[in-house]
């Protein structure tokens, strides 16, 4: 399964690194590709809840929301 979002607040390669790890650690996940313009990541992975990409990027301090 993959799940496009939109990324909101990244401004550097340093936001899209955080991005990227937050939404690797989510259960599930076995790939993931952020985008610093225009603000985006394709996740992959079995089993993965969309609030929990979600969540996941807001613990880190910025916004997702399904592309």
């Amino acid at each position: 399964m993959n799940v496009e979002l939109k990324i909101v607040g990244m401004s550097c390669e340093h936001c899209s690194g955080r991005v990227e790890k937050a939404l690797g650690a989510v259960a599930g996940v076995t790939a993931v590709e952020v985008v610093l313009e225009p603000g985006s990541a394709t996740v992959t992975g079995e089993n993965v809840r969309l609030a929990d990409l979600v969540e996941a990027v807001d613990r880190v301090g910025f916004t997702a929301t399904a592309d």
